[in-house]
């Protein structure tokens, strides 16, 4: 399946707006909204679950600004870097280095190493985070994108960033202990132990140990990952965390938490989840698309359909090889079918009666175009 058309027309949408936009997560950016929210838990969730669920963008009407989110520069960092190895395009390197000048300017001021947050306030059941809160999902995705952007490319100023980022986690973050296992805190002002994120992290770190060679970087990333192998269930799935009120089983966490064990296969590490990880492949493919391709939230209903539910099944089997291409083919048909604009860019949310088509650029976008330059990586090898 040729998609080249679809990439040029999301990169001309993206590029027209020069990488800057509004996030799901950001009615907190508005000044009129802090003030109705007197600074309250919930009236803080309350907003942004309004702005969020809204069909309807009214953030200019809230005086929301638009921004540069880190998470989603680097998910294009990471989505240029595989397109210019297919093809060394000149404007993919301009881009490469604009998200690179942008990733370093973004950067959270302050912590042990390289790290990243949001450009906004948000509150979770959790948790409050503040604006430019470093978090362990945005500082690894980046990561593995500046890794990425070495490994293909060679370019030396993404080694050098992504290298710094193993002091955050290794001494910024709190620890969740189980006896010789831990999992990594969310942000350094929380101590919750989220699995896509426990995981992300560790891959991250086993990454740069085999460019380092610090038995310290494989100790910690082994220990990380066994925290979350000694919590998967019985028929190979997960939930999000432990809590009460985290335990769901959704389509593309479980892709993050699959994503992150295939670093230690691919490296040789954690040779003894093997079985497990291709069981948890197993309950991924089987338990969270329909026969047509349409991806399902949770594990036990289908709606609402997220944009990253598609994104990441089809980055994710992209490179499970031939077994999964089919998969993979029909959920790419059914996310350039169901969720993609006439202008080229991606649609938030779809229900069974209504889609929610405001063009975030993070959740959306970035996204997207990482499942798409993943599918063209794999393609143009012939995998």
């Amino acid at each position: 399946m040729k998609i080249d058309s679809e990439i040029n027309s999301l990169i001309a949408w993206v590029q027209r707006h020069n990488y800057v936009g509004y996030d799901p997560y950001d009615a907190l950016n508005s000044p009129i909204i802090r003030r109705l929210t007197c600074g309250r838990k919930y009236g803080r969730i309350a907003w942004i679950q309004f702005m969020r669920r809204c069909p309807i963008n009214l953030r200019p009407l809230f005086l929301v600004p638009k921004g540069y989110n880190p998470k989603g520069l680097g998910l294009f960092l990471g989505g240029y870097a595989r397109l210019h190895k297919c093809d060394p395009h000149s404007d993919y390197l301009r881009q490469i280095q604009t998200l690179l000048n942008l990733l370093e300017q973004t950067r959270c001021a302050g912590y042990s190493g390289n790290c990243w947050g949001y450009n906004f306030d948000w509150q979770s059941r959790a948790f409050f985070v503040p604006q430019y809160t470093p978090t362990i999902v945005n500082s690894s995705f980046i990561g593995h994108a500046l890794l990425d952007t070495y490994d293909l490319l060679g370019e030396q100023r993404a080694l050098d960033m992504a290298v710094s980022i193993k002091d955050f986690l290794l001494n910024d973050l709190h620890r969740t202990i189980a006896g010789e296992t831990f999992g990594f805190s969310y942000t350094p002002n929380d101590r919750t132990a989220v699995h896509n994120a426990n995981l992300m992290g560790a891959s991250l770190l086993i990454r740069l140990y085999g460019l380092t060679g610090d038995s310290v970087l494989r100790d910690t990333a082994q220990a990380s990952l066994a925290y979350t192998m000694d919590r998967q269930h019985v028929d190979g799935s997960w939930f999000y965390a432990e809590t009460a009120m985290q335990s769901w089983i959704d389509s593309f966490h479980t892709g993050f938490n699959l994503e992150a064990i295939r670093w230690f296969l691919r490296l040789g590490e954690g040779q003894e989840y093997r079985a497990a990880y291709e069981k948890g492949v197993r309950y991924y493919a089987e338990n969270f698309f329909l026969e047509d391709g349409t991806p399902k939230y949770y594990h036990d209903r289908t709606y609402p359909i997220d944009i990253h539910a598609p994104a990441e099944a089809v980055f994710f089997f992209a490179g499970e090889g031939k077994e999964y291409r089919d998969l993979t083919l029909r959920v790419l048909n059914w996310m350039l079918n169901n969720m993609r604009g006439e202008q080229g860019f991606f649609y938030f949310r779809r229900g069974p009666r209504m889609t929610n088509k405001v063009p975030y650029m993070r959740w959306n976008q970035s996204w997207a175009f990482r499942a798409l330059s993943e599918y063209f990586f794999h393609d143009h090898k012939g995998e």
